[in-house]
């Protein structure tokens, strides 16, 4: 039996699974479960990645003197787009900022005013949120950072972590083409962009693909967690990456839906897609496990429910998950709706949502249900959407929608999209993230030849369910008001 540790760090929580591989099935167990909470001072948000390091070293020790297990490998995925700055001698010279924060608000315009916004996709592929670690840099140029200034190395956040337990800094190739500052058909880094926005190229790490073995545990972490000199892999290390590398398909006509904080739509290619239809459409081409493409659309996805169940949680009512989902399925359906991707920045979120509504002519939901019954259908409506467009860019239709990571839980959601977009829905596993995480490093180790290979090994290991969509003709009148008020934020 093979044992592969998998920190998977979400924007909500980070968790460290143990995977375990044997007799041709994968099997997954939480050894730790710890809040992932940024902290809000005076210069802005940020995360704590100290806190979430020690969470780590937690997750190390519990399977090192609790278990006295000996891994096979240790690998870290976390969300996209954020970085540290380190400094020569490799100490933090800043603490990294979360991607909400305020300072990336209108950063898009002013750096088209230096690169047009055709010429960024051009040469990356990647589409345009002001979250993208680009416009984070140059937010931090034009405010003349110190930090910046006295920077010789950017690590994003998986790639710290790595460092931290490694001391070996590289960046693994899936969570850089998450910046915006990668050229996808190169393999490179796009260092004109760098040049033409006055950004130092020298802090860019040397890239390193996906299954890459980094090294082994810095002594002092192996002894605090009891563990020997176990390897450490550079994993698919964008958890959307991972996510995807666990998606239990087979042959073409499918697509996925990574759903957690947000839910990434989207379809696997050989190479990127770069032309003028899926720029005017917001298309990303991002890395994936064994080079493929992931060709998605970022959705705000179940941020809006953790944003809603926090608000109400400050009330004194403080729902859980499965609560909410409930109240939801008794909620009237086709009320008001909302686009989800207007709600970027945390806060109040029902306040922002009745805001909304009533900014667009509609009754604003009244119980927390009905918040969430708008939140799903919304959401369901959002999803056919973005697979008409991607239909429209492929030129083929896609029959199926698997659905991975923790919002696969969410059978309402699940239903609702079947039912919206007229197509099978496929649920699970739910803990995707993590299964991809333990079979890149696997397939790292050559314990698993093939992206094919992997994907079988998925398919024996996990429960999956099925949602065939029901007819309801009341989803066409949802769907042209839903297009409308696309049309009105546009």
């Amino acid at each position: 039996m093979r044992h592969y540790l998998a920190f998977d760090l979400g924007a909500e929580s980070g968790r460290a699974i143990l995977g375990s591989i044997s007799d041709s099935r994968l099997t997954l167990e939480e050894l730790h479960r710890f809040p992932n909470v940024p902290v809000r001072l005076p210069t802005g948000l940020y995360w704590d990645s100290f806190r979430l390091f020690y969470e780590i070293q937690l997750g190390l020790a519990l399977a090192g003197r609790e278990r006295r297990l000996q891994l096979d490998g240790i690998g870290v995925d976390t969300w996209g787009v954020d970085f540290a700055l380190l400094a020569r001698d490799g100490t933090l010279v800043a603490n990294p900022m979360h991607y909400r924060d305020s300072r990336n608000d209108g950063m898009l315009e002013r750096t088209f005013a230096v690169v047009p916004r055709e010429e960024i996709f051009a040469q990356t592929g990647i589409q345009f949120l002001q979250l993208n670690s680009l416009y984070q840099l140059y937010s931090m140029k034009l405010a003349s950072s110190p930090a910046l200034e006295v920077a010789d190395k950017l690590l994003f956040m998986p790639d710290l972590f790595n460092y931290w337990l490694t001391g070996v800094q590289r960046s693994e190739l899936t969570i850089a083409s998450t910046s915006q500052f990668y050229n996808p058909v190169a393999g490179r880094w796009a260092t004109e962009l760098f040049d033409r926005l006055g950004l130092p190229s020298r802090i860019l790490p040397e890239i390193v693909p996906p299954g890459t073995r980094l090294g082994s545990l810095l002594p002092h972490v192996a002894e605090a967690a009891g563990l020997a000199a176990a390897p450490v892999y550079a994993t698919a290390c964008h958890d959307t990456a991972s996510a995807v590398a666990a998606v239990p398909a087979r042959g073409d006509g499918w697509c996925y839906i990574s759903s957690g904080t947000w839910s990434l739509m989207g379809v696997e290619l050989d190479k990127p897609v770069i032309n003028a239809q899926s720029l005017a459409l917001n298309f990303t081409n991002e890395i994936g496990a064994a080079g493929r493409i992931r060709f998605l659309k970022n959705i705000a996805g179940m941020w809006l429910l953790q944003e809603c169940r926090r608000a109400w949680a400050l009330e004194g009512a403080d729902y859980t998950y499965e609560q909410l989902a409930r109240m939801a399925a008794a909620a009237p359906p086709f009320g008001p709706l909302i686009q989800p991707d207007a709600f970027l920045h945390p806060g109040d979120m029902p306040a922002k949502i009745a805001a909304f509504c009533r900014a667009t002519n509609q009754p604003p939901p009244q119980t927390p249900g009905q918040f969430c019954r708008t939140i799903l259908e919304s959401l369901a409506l959002r999803y056919r959407q973005v697979l008409e467009n991607l239909e429209s860019l492929l030129g083929r239709r896609l029959e199926t929608i698997h659905i991975v990571g923790g919002g696969s839980r969410n059978e309402l959601l699940n239903q609702l999209a079947a039912d919206a977009t007229g197509r099978v829905v496929i649920a699970g596993p739910a803990e995707a993230t993590a299964a991809g995480n333990v079979l890149v490093q696997a397939m790292g180790a050559g314990l698993l030849r093939s992206l094919e290979e992997a994907r079988e090994l998925v398919r024996r290991s996990f429960d999956l369910t099925t949602f065939e969509p029901r007819a309801d003709s009341r989803w066409e009148a949802a769907y042209e008001r839903f297009l409308r008020l696309s049309e009105a934020r546009a």
